[in-house]
């Protein structure tokens, strides 16, 4: 979980574009996001696997 600081921080307008960073919607961690969907890996994997993420199955071959 990351902490309350940091996720405001990412909220508030940078003074320029490109000090903007991602950080994921459920929990706040910025590494490991994915932009398509919004989340780091770690929310991505446990959301695919309860199906709550529509057209997402995890790989099985």
């Amino acid at each position: 979980m990351a902490r309350k600081a940091l996720i405001i921080k990412a909220q508030q307008k940078p003074k320029f574009s490109t000090r903007r960073y991602n950080r994921c919607k459920n929990c706040g961690r910025s590494r490991g996001y994915l932009r398509k969907y919004g989340l780091c890996r770690i929310c991505f994997r446990e959301m695919a696997l309860q199906g709550v993420i529509p057209g997402i199955t995890k790989a099985s071959w």
